[in-house]
């Protein structure tokens, strides 16, 4: 049941440029550089290696470990992977071990495992299945018991780096180049072999991968480089820098909260004998290999790699961050804006809260406004500015959507409750201070997740469903009627993600309206500031401490890295 719902999930959320191509036959050479390769996306063919001598002659199943052992020799060692994590295999050098062995110990072992399954399935009818064979005397003087978990892995047929490892190169006469990698020059060509059913982890290679399966069966689950946030890389200057951090086994989701979501970013592909699955350079995977299962890959580098001169390094990284930084500011207001505009949809303030507003927030404005004739005189001139720029003669608030008014209605609150326990005489001289301890104490706070960021911001969780032209009159009616708590809003209580949200609301107004009104609208809303300067300062402060936000939690995502704002 639990395989059936997990199924419904995988896949869900990928979107349909990023599906993995189907190919009943091999493309030609041309087809493949041309349209396929460049995508960046998987491609899956069917019958790549149909004439290649290896796949007939590998199989376990009929003669292939006899030939292999054969062909390769007695004497011939190679590195095989020993797990300590029973059969998955993790990247991360703590989990596993390399070791050294003959390969014809390897494939003794493998004859031994192959002899347990047939005698298994012949006894099972009648007297169920048989226990794990004991350790095989060559098993035993190579000191590994039958039962420990080994793999060879990315065991080198070619290696143009370095000769020297190829212990397996002799098998490069079975093997056929697939016609459509004709002229590609390989980085390496490498040996896979699974003895019992064994996991790899989730991980990306920084080569273009061809992987073939010549016998047996492979299941890949594949994620776009897009979906790392879900994966959560790891640390990009640790050893283990292309794998998950996440258990493919056993999932911490309260330690790996956004992993929850990884099967709906992956698409599975199922792989027999003879299919080969291009995975692009970065494409994350983890494979599934059945027993007895053999493979081989091509790796080579991909054109841009190739191509990317080492000088213009710095100006690549700058340059990716930043359209990162750019896409996830993007999606934490977008998304957030068609949340919260669902949340808010039909919502109507009583006539009893509206006129509430008014009395209650006008009193507490009196209140608040400098007793100095100077003051009062700024203040009256400021109402007389405002009411002339919103071409009504009384109150702008009339003026108001009931939902707009029930923002601002939110907004004076919240600037009241702050101010509450602030002795009223130094209002005016608090309003007017520098922002900077407000934003050192922001500064210290980590990088949180895109709706945390929005959730921790109350002015930007108000101001973001607002319409522009009506939050542009909503700004001009506190101009008008309050413009000490449009002073102490901006200065003391709006956040970095509210400051972003109001300027971008500022270049939607800018849109919609003309050059004469875009002047004469941000002469009246700045004239409320008794320092309009401190108010430019603290937008733009704010402004660029949501990018650091941001800036933090895309390292965090994509390479598990966190960093602290300069003092």
């Amino acid at each position: 049941m639990q395989a059936e719902e997990d199924a419904e999930f995988v896949g869900a959320r990928v979107e349909a440029g990023l599906r993995a191509a189907r190919f009943s036959a091999p493309p030609s050479s041309e087809e493949f550089a041309a349209s396929i390769e460049p995508k960046n996306v998987p491609a899956v063919f069917r019958g790549v290696l149909k004439g290649s001598a290896a796949s007939p002659r590998w199989d376990p199943l009929h003669g292939g470990l006899d030939y292999l052992l054969e062909k390769v020799g007695p004497d011939v060692a190679v590195e095989a992977m020993m797990s300590s994590t029973g059969h998955v295999f993790y990247g991360d050098l703590r989990s596993h071990e390399r070791v050294s062995i003959p390969f014809s110990t390897f494939m003794h072992s493998c004859k031994s495992y192959l002899g347990h399954l047939n005698a298994a399935s012949d006894s099972s009818k009648d007297k169920g299945i048989g226990e794990e064979p004991t350790c095989s005397g060559e098993m035993c003087s190579a000191g590994l018991e039958i039962s420990e978990q080994l793999y060879l892995a990315q065991v080198s047929i070619l290696n143009t780096e370095n000769k020297e490892r190829c212990s397996l190169e002799v098998l490069k006469e079975d093997i056929q180049e697939p016609i459509f990698l004709k002229g590609k020059p390989f980085s390496s060509i490498n040996f896979w072999m699974s003895r019992a059913h064994m996991r790899s982890s989730t991980h990306y290679d920084p080569h273009h991968n061809l992987l073939c399966v010549v016998a047996g069966c492979k299941k890949v689950t594949l994620w776009s480089p897009s979906a790392s946030p879900f994966l959560y890389p790891m640390p990009v200057y640790g050893e283990a820098s292309n794998h998950s951090g996440v258990s493919i086994e056993e999932p911490d989701y309260s330690s790996y909260t956004r992993a929850k979501y990884m099967k709906e970013y992956s698409e599975r592909v199922v792989l027999n004998c003879g299919d080969a699955l291009f995975i692009p350079e970065g494409w994350y995977h983890q494979v599934d290999s059945d027993d007895l299962t053999i493979a081989i890959n091509f790796w080579w580098k991909s054109r841009i790699m190739t191509e990317m001169l080492e000088h213009m390094d710095a100006y690549y990284l700058r340059r990716i961050l930043r359209r990162l930084v750019d896409t996830e500011m993007n999606k934490i207001v977008q998304k957030n804006f068609f949340r919260h505009a669902k949340e808010n949809n039909g919502f109507q303030p009583t006539d009893k809260e509206l006129r509430g507003s008014e009395q209650f927030n006008l009193h507490n404005e009196v209140k608040s406004h400098d007793t100095s004739d100077k003051k009062g005189a700024r203040d009256t001139s400021d109402k007389k500015g405002a009411a002339d720029t919103s071409g009504k003669k009384g109150a702008p608030l009339q003026s108001l959507e009931p939902s707009t008014l029930q923002a601002l209605y939110e907004l004076m609150s919240m600037v009241h409750d702050s101010v509450e326990a602030v002795d009223q005489n130094d209002i005016a001289e608090s309003a007017s201070q520098d922002t900077s301890s407000s934003q050192s104490n922001e500064r210290k706070k980590t990088a949180a997740d895109d709706s945390s960021l929005l959730e921790k911001d109350p002015v930007a969780k108000i101001i973001l469903p607002v319409e522009p032209l009506e939050l542009r009159s909503m700004l001009l009616a506190m101009v008008h009627t309050f413009p000490r708590t449009l002073e102490g809003l901006v200065l003391n209580i709006l956040g970095p993600t509210g400051a972003e949200i109001l300027t971008r609301k500022f270049d939607e107004m800018d849109q919609q309206t003309t050059t004469e009104e875009q002047t004469e609208f941000y002469k009246t809303f700045y004239s409320a500031f008794d320092d309009q300067y401190a108010a430019m300062d603290a937008l733009l402060n704010r402004k660029e401490l949501f990018s650091f936000q941001v800036f933090q939690s895309v390292l965090d995502q994509y390479l598990r890295v966190h960093v602290d704002r300069p003092s």
